[in-house]
């Protein structure tokens, strides 16, 4: 329903019955919904600080069962203990060690059991698979190497609002600072138990940290767009609520392990609801005073605000829900949870901005845009148009010279897109995912100089008995193999399990690396030749497997995301011209942006490379949260089309929308780029691309592009609706 659709004699008839019952059943109806939502908060506002402990974030859990190294995993618990997550504690002399070192180290080894956990009232000694009794000195005489296996399992339980992991890894640090330390001694816990520790400590406080971030960023420009003191609270509060009651929805789900939460989806889950959320109240609350300026009455002025406002905010929901559920094609794990997850959190946001936002909104009235209350003044935004303010100039530059703006801005955009082939997304090391330096990064390293950078976290091979030392004799002759052992005790013959044995190998490159991952590629290759029965895993395969299953989900899910886009668009604007121009646009958008990081990725910040995700991630939330702003303009469009034709209809939609989708656009790139707090480069990566590919669809193709083509081609763009004759 438009400002049109209700007569004067109409409201004046409403006014009229208002101040008895009706009033009063509105009344009461409104502050229900305010009561309900608060019940929401006070139950799910918790549960939002408490989804960390229902994480998980072991890469071998999000491989689907068929990857060689989930098989491989599964049989290699027949021959050795499986659940044993180990740190490794490197000590080093650089000058070489002393005589004294050695009785050093095997006293603060012998005092590791007994290392207690500060406040807990636990001890490591029962968190360990078995207690640590050696240290292996490296052939240059100047590093010990002390293995400390952790049980994974033990390690990865709650511990008041800690973990075992950390704990444990903390202890140990601070037992060495004190003992060996002072004996010039340099001391580094590394290895997957180190590594996970700081992975810890980098996601701690990660809901805190993030909100507190996003609400003060978005509260800044919310202040600046309504130069209202009480508005952006209404809009903050919102958000919140969006936010627990998907909380309500998701804590439960994944405590019992229905989806998938990890560290990287709780973090993007609350930039993700508080972004939409603001937006979908940018919109309302826009067409909403813009209606004031026509209704005396609060009541109707939102019933037209809301009729007109529900339908393109349900419709960029929807499309943000059904993208985010292609997630779930995903192979792996982490990739699969995210979809739920963000559906349930853009299901909240929706849920908010149509509900709580507008009965507060009814019960402040006008008073709510204090001190610039809208009067009933029967001004409007589309008068503007060509005359003043910034989007009635840009809509009257798209009016006078539509195939120049339209062609330039596609003529920018795709040498941009040149350098998409630039983008480094091959994948990185485990240590180069942190922008820090942190303890276990380093102690990677020294073990790297001293150590084959594989120790510890050798590669399983399973091969058929009767094979066995061809299988060691063929792996050993690999480049980048360190050392084959028959079995994991080299002392004692290989074990034989349903004619099966294990075959370990010790890298040269560090376990984690993308060197370590072709010296696998290359093994599975080679040993094939060997025997077709053979399987390789290991930490290292599980990383490999993970990026050819993050290659394959990009082919697969990008195609489906975009065409559940394209049926929402043909079922919202009644059209296939529209929605064609639309998607075109807005993949140019994030080929663009893509160009743009791999510049400022490899020239700026000198970044090593990106996750093989990183394009799949960037692409859902660019393509399904940038679609929000076309959606927002061309349902207003064909608003003013039905009335004005579409040439006047595109110059006034744009002018009416420029401010409030502009507002949106700024708030949800400056939500994401609160991401970069985190020292954790994916996040870091995803925020720039979010960000700056949102500022780009919202600045120009939104602006530019679409309004432009769409001026050009004319009705034709509604064909084969009614509106295209």
């Amino acid at each position: 329903m438009t400002r049109h659709d209700i007569t004067p004699e109409q409201e004046s008839a409403e006014r009229a019955t208002a101040p008895g019952r009706t009033r009063v059943v509105r009344l009461v109806a409104v502050l229900l919904v305010v009561l309900a939502w608060f019940a929401i908060g006070s139950i799910g506002g918790p549960l939002v600080g408490r989804l960390s402990e229902v994480q998980k974030n072991d890469n071998a859990s999000f491989l689907p069962k068929s990857a060689e190294s989930t098989e491989v995993q599964q049989l290699a618990a027949k021959f050795t203990d499986t659940s044993t997550l180990p740190y490794f504690v490197v000590v080093e002399r650089p000058g070489g060690l002393k005589a004294a070192d050695q009785a050093a180290v095997q006293q603060f080894i012998a005092g590791i059991p007994d290392l207690t956990f500060a406040g807990k009232g636990k001890t490591l000694g029962e968190y360990l698979r078995q207690k640590p009794t050696f240290a292996v000195p490296s052939q240059d005489k100047q590093a010990l190497l002390v293995p400390v296996p952790l049980d994974s399992k033990k390690a990865a339980e709650p511990l008041q609002g800690s973990s075992a992991l950390y704990e444990g890894a903390k202890a140990m640090r601070e037992s060495a600072a004190r003992t060996l330390a002072p004996q010039g001694l340099k001391v580094y816990v590394t290895g997957p138990g180190g590594v996970l520790a700081d992975f810890v400590t980098a996601f701690s406080g990660i809901d805190g940290i993030l909100l507190v971030v996003a609400l003060g960023v978005v509260f800044v420009i919310l202040l600046i767009v309504y130069r209202s003191p009480i508005l952006p609270f209404a809009v903050l509060i919102t958000s919140m609520f969006g936010l627990a009651a998907a909380a309500l929805v998701i804590y439960p789900l994944a405590s019992n392990g229905t989806i998938a939460l990890n560290g990287q989806s709780q973090g993007i889950l609350s930039i993700l609801v508080v972004g939409a959320s603001t937006d979908y109240a940018l919109l309302l609350v826009s067409r909403y005073r813009e209606e004031l300026h026509d209704h005396p009455s609060k009541w109707a002025a939102m019933r037209a605000s809301w009729r007109a406002a529900a339908e393109p905010i349900i419709a960029s929901g929807a499309t943000v829900i059904l993208g985010l559920l292609c997630l779930m094609l995903s192979q792996l794990g982490n990739t699969r949870g995210l979809g739920p997850v963000g559906a349930l959190g853009i299901a909240g946001a929706l849920l908010s901005a149509l509900t709580f936002l507008p009965a507060v909104l009814l019960l402040f009235g006008r008073k709510i845009f204090w001190p610039l209350i809208p009067r009933v003044d029967h001004v409007h935004a589309e008068d503007s148009v060509g005359r003043r303010g910034i989007w009635g100039r840009v809509a009257g530059l798209v009016g006078r010279h539509p195939r120049r703006v339209w062609v330039t801005t596609l003529v920018l955009l795709l040498a941009c897109v040149a350098f998409v082939p630039t983008l480094k997304a091959s994948g990185i090391s485990q240590s180069q995912i942190f922008l820090n330096k942190v303890e276990s990064v380093t102690g990677q390293e020294v073990l790297a100089r001293h150590f084959p950078a594989g120790s510890g976290t050798p590669v399983q091979i399973v091969a058929p008995a009767d094979k066995a030392q061809a299988v060691a004799t063929r792996a050993r002759a690999e480049s980048g193999v360190a050392s084959v052992t028959l079995g994991d005790n080299p002392a004692a013959p290989p074990k034989v399990v349903d004619g099966q044995v294990l075959v370990q190998a010790t890298l040269t490159p560090a376990a984690d690396s993308p060197a370590a991952e072709t010296v696998v590629d290359n093994l599975r290759r080679d040993l094939d030749q060997v025997s077709p029965h053979v399987l390789v895993g290991g930490s290292t395969a599980i990383n490999l497997d993970v990026r050819h299953a993050s290659e394959r989900d990009l082919r697969v899910i990008i195609p489906t995301i975009l065409a559940v886009i394209f049926v929402v668009l043909m079922l919202l604007l009644r059209s296939l011209v529209a929605p064609v121009v639309l998607v075109v646009a807005n993949v140019i958008s994030f080929a663009a942006t893509l160009g743009v990081a791999a510049l400022v990725f490899n020239h700026v910040f000198d970044f090593p490379g990106s996750d093989p995700s990183t394009p799949l991630y960037a692409f859902v939330f660019l393509v399904a949260l940038g679609i929000d702003y076309s959606i927002f303009l061309m349902t207003r469009v064909r608003e003013e089309a039905q009335e004005r034709g579409t040439r006047p209809g595109i110059l006034v939609g744009l002018a009416v929308t420029g401010g409030v989708i502009t507002s949106a656009g700024v708030v949800l790139a400056a939500t994401f780029s609160a991401l970069a707090v985190l020292p954790i480069l994916f996040l870091v990566q995803i925020a720039f691309i979010v960000a700056f590919g949102v500022l780009l669809d919202t600045l120009v193709v939104r602006s530019l592009l679409v309004p432009a083509f769409s001026y050009d081609i004319d009705s034709r763009i509604w064909w084969p609706g009614r509106l295209s004759r």
